[in-house]
């Protein structure tokens, strides 16, 4: 098992496009959940203030463990540009894009942080040129929570399904029946 502050990387934000507050709760709350079990650093949900998912991930983070940060409100165009103008790179994943086994290796390779961007309702135009690489998971329709999940399990070599977070209040110990939590 690793630990994931031992881990020596860039940082991997993950930002939430479009996220419609009577519409999506339930879907961008497992993008953040998906997110932060499988190695990423911390989300933005662009352009609304959603207090209800930023209070649910800090609850599961202070439980679970881990030091995820999450954002709301802040415009899509600006944490993109922000991004970039500070050296990161920025991978949008989109069913249009370079097929994900063509193109890992070159994203790993890359010294730089990584903005990756998933969509809720249709992605402006605009970011498939703001974007570094555009990434298919797949040339099919796919939910964005199960392209995250994959791009993350290629993005850091399986390792996301063996970390253990720091200073967990609850530790979920895996059993062939039942459900086991405990108190480390």
């Amino acid at each position: 098992m690793t630990t994931k502050t031992a881990r020596s990387r860039n940082q991997l934000v993950v930002l939430r496009l479009g996220h419609r507050i009577q519409r999506d709760v339930r879907v961008t709350t497992h993008v953040c959940l998906t997110a932060r079990a499988l190695g990423a650093d911390g989300i933005i949900i662009s352009d609304v203030h959603d207090r209800r998912i930023t209070d649910t991930i800090n609850r599961v983070t202070k439980q679970f463990g881990g030091s995820f940060t999450i954002e709301t409100g802040k415009p899509w165009r600006h944490s993109v540009t922000e991004w970039k103008k500070a050296g990161g790179r920025v991978v949008h994943l989109t069913a249009y894009g370079i097929p994900l086994p063509e193109i890992i290796e070159r994203i790993r390779a890359s010294h730089e942080n990584k903005l990756v961007v998933v969509g809720a309702e249709k992605v402006p135009g605009e970011m498939f040129h703001l974007a570094d690489w555009n990434v298919s998971v797949t040339n099919q329709p796919i939910s964005e929570v199960s392209a995250l999940g994959i791009f993350l399990d290629w993005m850091f070599n399986h390792r996301g399904l063996q970390e253990e977070f720091p200073n967990a209040a609850l530790r979920i110990v895996p059993t062939e029946h039942g459900k086991r939590v405990v108190r480390p």
